[in-house]
């Protein structure tokens, strides 16, 4: 498969905190997500974005560098903790930096957290992305109690059920991408 006809995917880890669990749950997805050779992943690190703590008037060249890289993706997968039922508002400054770079896009979510495995952070994403006019896929990976699910060497210890919500994940979203690129391509969002 030609590097054209993949599907550029933003995966956009969403925590910054100080010893998180997202690089664990992100170095196991983008390995999953890596296996799917229709997919060419553009692993953004909100902690390592260097996006400001608040927006002004004139965006500073670090949010325009990520906004580029936003503009470039066809799909997006958001990497999400819950916390306090809610999710990390480093995710929601970087859903605010942008506009159009969401716009028509497929977006789908990896949680983690613990009873509720991040679900509830998803839920309360999907209404912000409905207003940046993306398109919420309803299969997602959620990864309940994540702590106890991942050993020393940040493996899952019992894959093969995250593995499959991955799969199907991943087809649902290619499907949406392909079909937003190309109406995008023969129409422009908008016009």
């Amino acid at each position: 498969m030609s590097s054209r006809d993949q599907i550029r995917t933003a995966v956009i880890v969403g925590s910054t905190r100080e010893g998180r669990f997202g690089d664990t749950v992100a170095r196991w997805f983008v390995g999953r997500a890596a296996m799917n050779e229709a997919i060419d992943i553009d692993l953004i690190d909100l902690a390592e974005a260097n996006l400001p703590a608040t927006l002004k008037d004139v965006p500073p060249p670090e949010v325009e560098a990520t906004n580029s890289r936003l503009a470039d993706a066809d799909a997006f997968v958001m990497i999400t903790p819950e916390y306090n039922h809610g999710y990390p508002a480093s995710l929601k400054l970087a859903l605010d930096s942008a506009r159009d770079e969401w716009m028509a896009k497929p977006v789908s979510f990896v949680s983690y957290g613990g009873m509720a495995g991040g679900l509830r952070s998803v839920e309360q994403l999907r209404q912000v992305c409905a207003e940046l006019h993306m398109v919420s896929i309803r299969d997602c990976v959620s990864l309940h109690n994540c702590h106890g699910l991942f050993d020393e060497a940040g493996l899952l210890k019992e894959p093969s059920a995250p593995d499959a919500a991955v799969r199907t994940m991943l087809d649902r979203l290619l499907w949406w991408a392909v079909a937003l690129r190309d109406a995008r391509a023969e129409r422009p969002y908008g016009a």
